[in-house]
């Protein structure tokens, strides 16, 4: 590169500096998308969320039923674990903490079940997946602090963090949504791409909510998931 009073030499840097700021945003893409792959296995699809409930009780017949079920699971979502995620986020050290709130926070046991298998479950595929990131185990493990932490340290920022929490959710129901019949692949995409504006509108909502105000917003999945138990064939653990 020259220097001196050419204005060449100027045209010379920014192309390359420009360059490696897309190299480092690449980066960061890959990272995410491998987060946000089906194949990585962070053990979600082995739950419905209480969907399979639901629909062999005949509460979710269609597609129709089956979008507000998933737009009140995205409400709780970021009304009831959000707020975990983010406070993990924002303080890794207080994981072990967080982790008890969780657990006492989750009284359904179906529910409270499928969020430590979850936790364990993403904590030990990051753990040998990306070497090198020390954590702590905490007791119980549940999923919500637990993503907060792990992708605070893999240095993901927290609206990333928080969006990718939303968008796995999301997309784990759909796919049990399908593999349970009550939507075919083309028609649960559409759904999914129907529902991401009012996942983006409420995790802007629910952004700031600390853990003391994590509340639960959808009894009747409560019920749900709390009946998974007691159906006589099920596909899922929750």
């Amino acid at each position: 590169m020259r220097t001196g009073q050419n204005p060449a030499a100027g045209t010379t840097v920014f192309p390359v500096l420009k360059h490696r700021r897309q190299f480092i945003a690449a980066e960061d893409d890959l990272l995410l998308w491998q987060l946000a792959d089906s194949a990585f296995p962070a053990g979600g699809f082995a739950h419905s969320g209480g969907l399979e409930a639901a629909w062999q009780h005949g509460q979710v017949r269609n597609a129709s039923e089956l979008a507000g079920l998933l737009e009140a699971s995205l409400r709780q979502l970021g009304h009831a674990s959000l707020p975990f995620v983010s406070a993990a986020h924002d303080d890794p050290a207080q994981l072990a903490a967080l982790d008890q709130w969780c657990d006492a926070f989750i009284t359904n046991h179906v529910a409270n079940r499928a969020s430590r298998l979850q936790g364990r479950a993403f904590l030990s595929s990051t753990e040998k997946i990306f070497p090198g990131r020390p954590m702590n185990r905490p007791s119980c493990g549940h999923f919500a602090p637990a993503f907060g932490a792990v992708a605070r340290s893999l240095g993901l920022a927290r609206s990333c963090a928080g969006r990718m929490f939303f968008f796995q959710h999301l997309r784990g129901l759909i796919a049990a949504a399908i593999r349970l019949g009550i939507v075919g692949p083309m028609e649960g995409q559409a759904l999914q791409h129907r529902l991401s504006p009012a996942a983006h509108e409420i995790l802007a909502q629910c952004d700031a909510l600390p853990v003391a105000e994590a509340a639960q917003t959808a009894p009747l999945l409560e019920i749900w998931q709390g009946m998974q138990d007691r159906l006589y064939s099920r596909l899922f653990q929750s």
